[in-house]
């Protein structure tokens, strides 16, 4: 038992306590520190700092005093923490990259946005800018409430007029306990805008806020990318705003290209967003830059980032914006204190409460000015008395003993009250001129038509909005300015795989045995028919090179299988080697099931590009399916593309639209043209029907579709020898028919190895033998022939080698200084020959290719 004790003590228990005081603790934090006020948008060291420097007199038009001075008369006053708390929200207050509109006009260092802390406050100076005496307007004209300061020595205004609403315009940044405010700042002018607007219309919507009010403008600039997290903010007070620095590009010296940056997203820090930078490019995340430098000085921000002579400045630029703080994300939480309580509210909230402000501090004002007009009026209502009856007041104040006597004499002798008798015991002599007595009158009438119009605004509140709406645009006509922020539609600013990779041309080989690669087109170079070419690809012995074609990184591919099934990947996933390598077997890609082969592939970059996909079988059936049947997502062991027949096999696949027509050609050189109207379409999952009757052991080699017969037919055998045939010689038939001689094949020339559709001037053409050697020729510079012709010698070929593919790309002719040969790095003709190994002639299907 503790004797020591005495008095009432009662048991409570130190959960009880903990709970208790720490929900004191945070009350006090929420709203006496951390959350701005929703009628001026400040927080309390805020408001303390202004009406500190107001109560000093620091106005625009007087000298600057040392910041020290400020600091000091704010701590000893009104705000009971440290003095580099108030320093620090006098720096801010004073940053044009940190405030859209500074209420402190600073001079010295205070900070920049590259880090750099402020100089001590003994080092700078300070005073209020114009805008922030707009904060301040009429405070001593009872607009606000006052309360007793930290110990009750002085007083404080508990909020600020605001005559703009500064909570939008400004933004706020606080972390609180258990809750947080994040609002950026917007434009004086739209926000302004937006408040009349509310103003005129009550039930204006958030749409409606909305074409006021576009976005938030930060001091930094920037680009906001996509408007959803705007319209989001606006509606609820919570979204994201993703954030784009400014960028664009100039072209150097050599043929190279740099990025200048002007404009950083909001709160970037821009010394830490270099050292970033260098960081990617020295752990080789971000390879094409080959400089970095900041060149900012007071013209404005400019950094600049050297690219490397091939870089693609898109591609560096996406990187930036991924890895780095050159694009980031604003999240928008507008929380703010609402008679002291924290809440969360939509931009049409927060004005509403900022109006009820307004109207408050005006209806005051204007209380406040009536009770000054009638106290004037009453002193001149006496003066006048006395004017008129100046003999008797004279001698009234004559025959009084003091001045005591003589105001109680006035006061029962005419009347007046206490003040008029000693308003006219205050009179001056020269006031009893007749022009002072005229200006008394001229005072009186002035006064009593001002107290007719206070007492009218008072009683009509239609009149106190309009007061709000005129002040409200006299403020946006003296300190509105032009939007920093510029604002894209575009919304998913998050960046697919293909935004950081350049878009370039290149060459695609599969070959027999399944191994794939994707090589750049200029790694081949350009020569003149009958060239030996230079190595394409390294294959082991009995492999040979099946499919060929070209295409770009950012296209899908289509692979269809000779089963009929259809996988889907995108470009870039591609193995990405050297011309002479050997790739990367497709079964490392794609889950092909035993004895499934690629026998086509599609490039595509939308399923845009034609309406229809056309199939062809190596027995000669043909099937139509619209082209966006498979723009779905593929499952992992691919999808049904056509159904096949026991034995029969798909071998090509093509776009067609309903003006195009088919040509089919087979390995006995035989050829058949029909209207590729005369195919009903069909769905993903059919067989289709008889595209063309084959004898013997003849195969359908070649599917390709023409939509007039301005083209040629390539063709080229499988020991080198080629033509181009006019379209137009061979006649339409019905579908389902035999054809006509599309080439005389042999056995010195052998069968038809290849075919492609060209146009004069327009195409050149890869030729692949099965040994990979390749060679790039002008489809013109072979000669045009009839159908019965056997050819003419396209590529020599070694010993024992054969053509085994044929593709298309659309010539670079015609470019001005463009040589007639393109070399490669150092690699001599010799070189590539040594590179090239043998294998045995075989079989090849032509690659299934977009149309030209």
């Amino acid at each position: 038992m503790l004797d020591t004790f005495s008095g009432n003590i009662q048991p409570h228990s130190i959960e009880d306590e903990i709970r208790s005081s720490f929900l004191s603790y945070a009350m006090s934090v929420i709203v006496s520190r951390a959350l701005p006020d929703v009628r001026d948008g400040l927080k309390p060291v805020h408001r303390r700092v202004l009406y500190a420097m107001h109560d000093l007199g620091l106005q625009p038009n007087r000298p600057y005093r040392k910041s020290a001075t400020v600091v000091g008369e704010v701590i000893g006053k009104y705000h009971p923490h440290g003095d580099a708390a108030v320093y620090d929200t006098l720096v801010r207050l004073a940053q044009d990259f940190s405030m859209r509109h500074p209420l402190v006009d600073g001079q010295g260092n205070f900070g920049s946005v590259d880090g750099d802390p402020a100089a001590a406050m003994r080092y700078t100076e300070a005073r209020l800018t114009r805008i922030a005496t707009e904060m301040l307007r009429d405070i001593n004209a009872d607009t606000v409430n006052f309360v007793p300061n930290f110990d009750e020595s002085q007083r404080e205004p508990e909020v600020l007029p605001a005559r703009f609403p500064n909570l939008l315009v400004n933004g706020a940044d606080g972390i609180a306990v258990g809750m947080a405010t994040k609002i950026p700042p917007h434009n004086l002018g739209e926000v302004i805008d937006a408040t009349v607007a509310l103003i005129e219309d009550p039930e204006l919507d958030d749409e409606g806020l909305a074409r006021y009010i576009k976005g938030p403008d930060f001091p930094t600039g920037g680009i906001v990318v996509g408007t959803r997290g705007i319209r989001e903010a606006i509606r609820t007070g919570r979204g994201s705003v993703r954030v784009r620095a400014k960028a664009h590009t100039e072209q150097i010296k050599g043929n190279r290209t740099q990025i200048v940056v002007t404009e950083l997203p909001y709160q970037v820090n821009k010394a830490q967003l270099l050292q970033k930078i260098a960081e990617l490019v020295k752990d080789r995340k971000i390879s094409d830059i080959a400089d970095l430098r900041d060149e900012s000085d007071r013209g404005g921000m400019r950094i600049v980032i050297e690219l490397k002579r091939e870089a693609v400045p898109k591609v560096v630029l996406n990187n930036l914006f991924k890895h780095t703080q050159m694009q980031q994300s604003f999240g928008v939480n507008l929380v703010a204190l609402v008679d002291g309580v924290p809440k969360t509210l939509s931009y049409k909230e927060a004005l509403r409460h900022y109006i009820a402000h307004q109207f408050e501090v005006v209806t005051r004002r204007t209380r406040h000015e009536l009770g000054r007009a009638r106290a004037r009026a009453h002193i001149l209502e006496g003066l006048l008395i006395a004017l008129s009856n100046l003999d008797e007041v004279v001698e009234t104040i004559r025959r009084s003993r003091n001045v005591e006597t003589a105001r109680r004499n006035l006061v029962k002798r005419f009347r007046l009250s206490e003040r008029q008798a000693q308003a006219i015991l205050d009179l001056r002599l020269q006031r009893l001129t007749a022009l002072e007595r005229r200006k008394v009158e001229q005072d009186h009438r002035d006064l009593v038509e001002k107290i007719e119009y206070l007492e009218g605004v008072l009683a009509d509140e239609s009149k106190v909005y309009g007061i709000i709406r005129e002040e409200l645009l006299e403020i946006k006509a003296a300190y509105a300015d032009e939007r920093r922020t510029a604002i894209t539609a575009q919304e998913g600013a998050e960046f697919e795989v293909e935004d950081l990779i350049a878009e370039e041309e290149m060459v695609i080989s599969i070959s027999h045995e399944g191994y794939l690669k994707s090589v750049p087109i200029g790694s081949f170079r350009k020569q003149g028919r009958g060239g030996v070419g230079v190595a394409g690809m390294e294959l082991k012995e009995g492999d040979y090179i099946e499919h060929l074609f070209i295409t770009t990184t950012h296209h899908y591919m289509l692979f269809f299988t000779n089963r009929g099934k259809v996988y889907r990947l995108k470009v870039h996933q591609l193995p990405r080697m050297g011309r002479a390598a050997k790739g990367r077997h497709v079964a490392n890609l794609l889950p092909l099931a035993p004895g499934e082969r690629i026998a086509a592939v599609i490039s595509t970059r939308d399923f845009d590009e034609a309406e229809y996909l056309l199939f062809a079988t190596r027995r000669g059936m043909v099937k139509k399916t619209p082209f966006r049947d498979y723009n779905t997502p593929l499952k992992n062991e691919g999808i049904i593309a056509i159904k096949l027949a026991g034995g029969d096999e798909l071998i090509a696949v093509r776009h067609a639209s309903d003006e195009d027509e088919v040509v089919f050609v087979t390995r006995d050189g035989k050829g058949l043209r029909f209207r590729q109207g005369d195919v009903r379409p069909m769905g993903r999952a059919t067989a289709g029907v008889k595209g063309i009757t084959l004898k013997g052991d003849d195969a359908l080699l070649s599917m390709d579709v023409v939509s007039d017969e301005a083209a040629d037919l390539f063709m080229v055998t499988e020991k080198g020898f080629g033509k181009r045939t006019a379209i137009s010689e061979f006649r339409p038939q019905g579908r389902g028919g035999q054809g006509v001689i599309a080439m005389k094949v042999n056995g010195e020339r052998g069968k038809i190895a290849g075919v492609q559709v060209v146009r004069p001037g327009l195409h050149e053409l890869v030729i692949v033998s099965n040994m990979g050697t390749t060679i790039r020729i002008d489809s013109d510079s072979v000669p045009r022939q009839g159908r019965a012709a056997q050819g003419v010698r396209v590529m020599n070929l070694r010993e024992g080698d054969s053509v085994s593919a044929l593709a298309k790309v659309v010539s670079s002719r015609g470019e001005p200084g463009e040589p007639d040969e393109l070399a490669l790095d150092g690699i001599t003709e010799e070189e590539a020959e040594r590179s090239a190994t043998g294998s045995r002639p075989a079989p090849a299907a032509n690659g299934g290719r977009k149309r030209g």
